[in-house]
């Protein structure tokens, strides 16, 4: 493991403070296995706003919100272009377009180049909800093939944001997580299963400094 992965003393430093408004989760090859494991630890009333963000083929159609509208308590489903972000949803990019979070709050799809072989991107989406939440967003780079994720999580690192990175010792493929380490100093390096634990403790109000 790259670091002390989750006593009570990181996450209180890591917490302290700090209110987070959403959630934006990004992940590549063996993503659809860790987000399985992952988002069941969202409870029932869970009130922030959760993107989720994976590579995918753009010539066929993403069944991904489908897929965990049927395993989770809160509402899925894909982000669309000129939508309001509305608290207790777990968005999904779309495939073939790059999803990006506006200053209004709203998501924007685009048909620019692919960033890193990928379109939609997850430092497009990431460093765009830098841009828009600032300290108030919790970035969560899961297993990967390639360093997408790794400018977009220095983004929100730099913003202010919570940054927590999946252990690379632990991933299908530790390429992503491992890119995101060498480039900065996440908050916080956990197993998947304690990233999980985390989750639910992200909606209060302010954490005690």
């Amino acid at each position: 493991m790259n670091k002390s992965a989750f006593d009570a003393t990181d996450l209180q430093a890591a917490l302290a403070g700090r209110r987070v408004e959403a959630v934006v989760i990004g992940a590549s090859a063996g993503g659809v296995e860790a987000l399985g494991a992952l988002l069941p630890a969202l409870p029932a009333g869970y009130t922030l706003p959760v993107f989720c963000i994976l590579h995918l083929p753009g010539d066929r159609e993403s069944r991904l919100a489908e897929l965990f509208a049927e395993r989770l308590p809160l509402r899925v489903k894909e982000a669309v272009d000129k939508e309001a972000i509305e608290p207790g949803t777990v968005y999904f990019a779309g495939a073939g377009y790059h999803l990006s979070v506006e200053s209004d709050f709203t998501f924007s799809v685009s048909c620019e180049p692919p960033v890193h072989f990928a379109r939609p991107a997850i430092d497009v989406l990431m460093e765009s909800s830098a841009d828009a939440y600032g300290a108030g967003l919790a970035g969560i780079l899961l297993t990967g093939a390639n360093h997408d994720g790794a400018a977009g999580m220095a983004a929100i690192h730099a913003a202010g944001g919570l940054t927590v990175v999946q252990d690379p010792d632990e991933a299908q493929v530790a390429t992503m997580p491992q890119s995101a380490i060498d480039r900065f100093t996440p908050h916080l390096i956990l197993p998947l299963a304690r990233i999980g634990a985390l989750l639910p403790m992200l909606e209060s109000d302010t954490h005690e400094p």
